[in-house]
C-alpha cells in the first residue's frame, strides 16, 4: 500500500472541519501539495458521488474512526479517500478492518468529515449499528421476575457509559470470555480473554476516568460505589442484540485503585451448541473416548474430571450428560453457578447466603430419587466423603477436583480424609485435561522447526520428518493472533485390578505412573504432541500448555 512513504516532519498540519473560506482554499492547497508530493490523485471532494451500495457494505463506525470514504472498487481492492496517506500504521489497521487491500487518493480532511455527516446512506447505517448496539440491563425484582430498564447507548451523553456499553459489545464480537479493567500508577488498562489468553481491547485509558468506570460497572450489578477497600462481587444480566446475556462481575482492591473481571456467561448461544454437544466434538482421541465412554455408561461409581479453573471440565461433564441423558434416568446436578441448562436435567444453584452449600445440596439431592448425579466442584471433606458413599450406594457419580494431573488426584482426596478403600472401590476412571489453542484456518502456513527446538520440548524430529508443522500467520478472522477456538488434550486412568492394588498399597506416584503407561496410558504431553503432529497446533502453544515429560 504506501509501506515505503516517509512522514515529511515539515507537512503543515489541516485544519478542522470549522474552517473559514480562506482557511478551506489553504487546506485544499495543503492536500493537493501532499497529494502531488506523494504521485497520488488529487480528489475533489464537492463533485464527489456518494455510492450507496458501496457505503452499505462498509461499517460506518470505521469509517468514522479512520477518517476515510470509499470511492470506488477496482477488482479486489478497494480505493478510498484519506487526508493524510502518511499514516501507515493507521491505514495498515485498517486494511486488516476491511480484509482487503487499499488504494489510496487524497482528499481534505474538512471534506471527507462534511460527506460522512451528510450522506443518507451513512446515517442509515448508522441507525442500523445503533440499533444493534442498543443494550437492555435486566433487574429481578423480588419476585424473581426481570423487569427490563432500556438504557440506549446513543441516547445517553455520559462518555463513560458509552465507553463500558462499547467494551462490553466488543468483547461480544470478538468472542472473549473475560473483560479485565487493570489500574495502573497513570493509567487504566482494558484486556479481553480470548481463548484462555489476555489481549489490549483498546489504548490505556487516562486514570482519571477510574473511579468513575468502575462506579458504572458497580452500579450495572447493584454493589455498594462507596465501598472502595474490600472486594465485592456481582452479576448483571443484557440483552443484546435480543439475546440475554449474563455477566458476573469482581472488583478487587489493588495498591493503585480497584480492579474488575467481568465474566461473560452467553449462555443462549452456549445452549444452541449443546444442542448438539457430544464427546466427539471436544477433541479426545479414540482410545479415550472409548475409555470416557465405558466410564459413564456404568451403572454406578465416579467418573472424576480435573484440571486448572478454565480448562473446559465443566464442558466435558455436560458433554457427558448429554451422551447418556434419556427419559428413563433421573440426572440431579449441584453446581456453582448453574452455567448452562440443559434439558430433561434437574439442575440445582449453589447458594452460600441461604445455606445450600454442596454438601447440603448433595444430601438432598440423594432423597430425590437420582439414577445420575453431577457435582460442579469437590471443595471439603464433606462433600467428597457424600460423593463416594453416592457412588458406592448405586449411583452414577460425575465430579471435578482440581488438581494437576490423575495421580495428583488421589492425594488430593487422601487430604480431605476420605477413606482410600472407598475411595479406590468407588471410581471408575479420572479425566485430566487442557485445553490448547487450534491454528487459526484462515491464515495457516507450514513452518520450519529447527531440530534443536524440536529436541528441548522432547520432541523426536524423526517424527516429523514426513510431516509439516504449521502456525497461524495472523488475520482479520483471528484478530491477530493465529489461533481460533480451542481443543481438549487429556489423559486418563483406567482403574485396572493392578492399579486399584497399587494406589491401596501406597505406591509412590511415579511407580503408578510407570504402570499406568505400560498398560497403555497415555499423558497430557502425549495428546498435545499428538494435536501438533496432525497440523492442529503450534509447537509454542503445546510448551505453553503442558510440560516436557
Amino acid at each position: 500500500m504506501a509501506d515505503d512513504m516517509t512522514r515529511d516532519t515539515a507537512q503543515p498540519s489541516l485544519p478542522d472541519e470549522s474552517t473559514s473560506e480562506v482557511d478551506r482554499i489553504s487546506e485544499e492547497v495543503q492536500a493537493r501539495r501532499l497529494a502531488s508530493r506523494l504521485g497520488i490523485d488529487y480528489v475533489e471532494l464537492e463533485q464527489f458521488e456518494i455510492k450507496h451500495e458501496l457505503f452499505r457494505a462498509i461499517p460506518v463506525d470505521l469509517m468514522f474512526r479512520y477518517n476515510f470514504v470509499p470511492f470506488k472498487e477496482e477488482g479486489e481492492a478497494l480505493v478510498v479517500v484519506v487526508p493524510d496517506p502518511t499514516e501507515v500504521l493507521m491505514l495498515d489497521e485498517l486494511e486488516m478492518q476491511l480484509g482487503r487491500p487499499l488504494r489510496l487518493r487524497v482528499g481534505t480532511r474538512s471534506g471527507i468529515q462534511e460527506i460522512l455527516k451528510k450522506s443518507e446512506s451513512s446515517q442509515r447505517v448508522l441507525d442500523e449499528a445503533t440499533e444493534e448496539f442498543r443494550i437492555q440491563v435486566l433487574r429481578e425484582d423480588e419476585s424473581g421476575e426481570e423487569q427490563i430498564s432500556i438504557e440506549r447507548l446513543t441516547s445517553d451523553t455520559s462518555p463513560i457509559i458509552k465507553l463500558v456499553d462499547s467494551t462490553i459489545f466488543n468483547a461480544l464480537q470478538r468472542r472473549a470470555s473475560d473483560i479485565h479493567i487493570e489500574t495502573r500508577e497513570r493509567e487504566v488498562v482494558i484486556k479481553y480473554r480470548i481463548d484462555g489468553v489476555l489481549y489490549n481491547a483498546m489504548d490505556p485509558i487516562d486514570k482519571r476516568f477510574h473511579s468513575t468506570i468502575i462506579s458504572r460497572i458497580k452500579i450495572m450489578s447493584e454493589l455498594d460505589i462507596a465501598e472502595k477497600r474490600v472486594p465485592q462481587d456481582g452479576r448483571f444480566k443484557l440483552r443484546v442484540k435480543g439475546r440475554a446475556i449474563d455477566f458476573r462481575v469482581s472488583i478487587m482492591p489493588s495498591v493503585h485503585g480497584e480492579d474488575c473481571v467481568i465474566r461473560i456467561l452467553d449462555k443462549e448461544a452456549a445452549n444452541e451448541q449443546f444442542t448438539s454437544l457430544t464427546l466427539d466434538i471436544l477433541g479426545f482421541s479414540g482410545s479415550d473416548l472409548k475409555t470416557i465412554r465405558r466410564s459413564i455408561h456404568e451403572p454406578y461409581g465416579m467418573f472424576l474430571v480435573t484440571g486448572p479453573t478454565g480448562s473446559g471440565k465443566t464442558t466435558t461433564l455436560y458433554a457427558c450428560l448429554s451422551e447418556i441423558n434419556n427419559s428413563e434416568d433421573k440426572i440431579v446436578t449441584i453446581e456453582d453457578p448453574v452455567e448452562y441448562q440443559l434439558e430433561g436435567i434437574t439442575q440445582i444453584p449453589v447458594n452460600e447466603k441461604t445455606g445450600l452449600t454442596f454438601a447440603r445440596g448433595l444430601r438432598s439431592i440423594l432423597r430425590h430419587d437420582p439414577d445420575k448425579i453431577m457435582v460442579g466442584e469437590i471443595r471439603d471433606e464433606e462433600t467428597a466423603g457424600i460423593a463416594v458413599q453416592s457412588a458406592l450406594t448405586g449411583h452414577l457419580v460425575f465430579t471435578t477436583v482440581h488438581a494437576n494431573n490423575v495421580v495428583d488426584v488421589l492425594g488430593r482426596f487422601l487430604h480431605m480424609k476420605v477413606e482410600l478403600y472407598n475411595f479406590v472401590s468407588a471410581l471408575n476412571a479420572v479425566l485430566a485435561q487442557r485445553l490448547v489453542r487450534l491454528i487459526c484456518p484462515h491464515c495457516k502456513v507450514e513452518v520450519k522447526v529447527p531440530a534443536s527446538a524440536l529436541r528441548e520440548s522432547g520432541v523426536d524430529p524423526k517424527l516429523i520428518s514426513s510431516r509439516p508443522l504449521y502456525e497461524g500467520k495472523g488475520c482479520i478472522e483471528c484478530n491477530g493472533t493465529g489461533y481460533r477456538g480451542r481443543m481438549a488434550i487429556a489423559e486418563i486412568l483406567d482403574l485396572s485390578d493392578n492399579v486399584r492394588e497399587m494406589i491401596l498399597s501406597r505406591k509412590s506416584a511415579a511407580e503408578i505412573k510407570r504402570a499406568a503407561r505400560e498398560e497403555g496410558m497415555l499423558f497430557l504431553r502425549d495428546s498435545a504432541v499428538q494435536k501438533l503432529l496432525d497440523g492442529k497446533t503450534s509447537l509454542k502453544e503445546i510448551n505453553k500448555v503442558t510440560f516436557v515429560e
